[in-house]
């Protein structure tokens, strides 16, 4: 069973939103802002958080600041705005998707799955390739572990998975809705500003330097690539 928080003050969505996952067989905690969430998270083991970005006390961007100095737990921000800034301002702190208000109660539930399936691939498991290396990095897929010259890189499940994804296609090219298909299975919808964001955050994880990357290329108007190491 999976442990689901969710953190929003219109209590309305939270009791609609709580029917819908424990259907799906979660177990559901609730919260209405940012101070209450951040306690619950520290007694609780939570597999994933639903988080509202407007609420009282403490707002849902305060709130995930704080969460991912203390957690890689995923996150799928709710917000009622419609602006990229906003939702870019979410996933540069941390959030791995987002879902604007009114949303359909079924496709965030997908997402909901979607992001635990991810999320759970880091626990374990062999896959068809249990390693890949090319120059200093080093992503060991029994471990979920991935290394830069021998030093532990902490990524998110979808830092990771992105990761992942283009090293096993070094080389090739895939342009950013591409990439939201095959990382997200979603429609990639505001594609562009959610992976760019991702790229950006995992290139200053594993690049000596962010700005000029060595190894995760944008190839202008076509989009990113894991470089193949020179022989």
């Amino acid at each position: 069973m999976y442990n689901i928080l969710v953190c929003d003050d219109e209590k309305d969505i939270v009791s609609a939103l709580k029917i819908y996952l424990e259907a799906e067989g979660c177990a559901v905690f609730t919260a209405s802002n940012g101070r209450e969430a951040l306690e619950l998270l520290r007694r609780e083991t939570i597999h994933l958080v639903l988080l509202d970005v407007m609420m009282p006390e403490l707002d849902g961007i305060s709130a995930l600041a704080v969460l991912r100095e203390e957690s890689n737990v995923p996150v799928i921000l709710l917000t009622a705005r419609s602006e990229d800034s906003d939702k870019v301002l979410g996933l540069n702190v941390g959030a791995d998707d987002y879902v604007t208000k009114p949303f359909n109660p079924v496709e965030l539930c997908a997402r909901v799955r979607a992001l635990l399936r991810r999320y759970l691939r880091l626990g374990g498991g062999r896959t068809e390739d249990d390693a890949l290396t090319i120059g200093p990095i080093r992503l060991d897929d029994r471990a979920k572990e991935v290394t830069r010259d021998g030093e532990t890189v902490a990524l998110t499940p979808t830092e990771y998975e992105i990761l992942r994804f283009l090293m096993r296609h070094a080389g090739e090219v895939f342009p950013p809705k591409e990439l939201y298909r095959r990382v997200w299975n979603g429609e990639p919808y505001g594609a562009e500003n959610t992976v760019s964001v991702h790229i950006r955050h995992i290139r200053e994880k594993i690049e000596i330097n962010p700005a000029e990357p060595r190894w995760i290329k944008a190839v202008w108007g076509q989009g990113y690539k894991f470089e193949r190491e020179k022989k």
